[in-house]
Formats: C-alpha cells, sequence, structure tokens
C-alpha cells in the first residue's frame, strides 16, 4: 500500500472516531490537520479539539490511536495536539454544521 493509500485508510478510520461531547466525527469536524507517515510508516497525527483544556482530551488520543492501529502497516503512533491554528467552526463539514445546527 502506497502512503495515498494509507492516508485515505487512516481518514476513513478517524472518521469512526466521534467526539464525545458533540458526537460528530473528528473529521467532518475538521480537527484534523495533517496526517504524516514516514519511511518507516510511522504515523504522526495532527489534530485540535473544540476547546482548550477539554477534559476529554486523553480519551480523543486514545480513540485516534485505537483507529490508526486498525490500518495495516502502520508502526508507532503519535498524536500531535496543538492550538494552532485555532479550530473555529469554518472547518466543519457541511454535514456537521447540519447535525449541529451551525449555520453555513
Amino acid at each position: 500500500m502506497d502512503k495515498e493509500q494509507m492516508k485515505s485508510k487512516i481518514m476513513e478510520q478517524l472518521e469512526e472516531v466521534n467526539d464525545p461531547e458533540l458526537n460528530i466525527d473528528i473529521v467532518n469536524l475538521g480537527l484534523v490537520y495533517d496526517i504524516d507517515i514516514n519511511e518507516e510508516n510511522n504515523v504522526k497525527i495532527t489534530m485540535t479539539l473544540t476547546a482548550m483544556g477539554c477534559p476529554l482530551a486523553g480519551m480523543i488520543n486514545g480513540l485516534v490511536e485505537d483507529a490508526v492501529r486498525r490500518v495495516d502497516g502502520v508502526n508507532e503512533i503519535e498524536v500531535d495536539i496543538v492550538w494552532n491554528p485555532p479550530w473555529d467552526k469554518n472547518r466543519m463539514s457541511r454535514y456537521a454544521k447540519i447535525a449541529l445546527g451551525v449555520p453555513d
């Protein structure tokens, strides 16, 4: 599997990870900023959360690692939670905006 295929499979798995408070997946919420795969198939997920100091950060981190681990060929996994750029509702997909009643 090449890196683009692996990245696509990882993104599919991340669509199964819901933000526990909003009950929408982290991909449609726009929380996943980047997926980097190196030559050894070590994966670094750069993402954010909807709010700084989120009490569920550790749980979400674990769910992300579990999801990525389901993709064949992945070795080590690093989840890097960043605050810059800050998340805002404009990063959400149309689906997430409709589900949460957020105007476009």
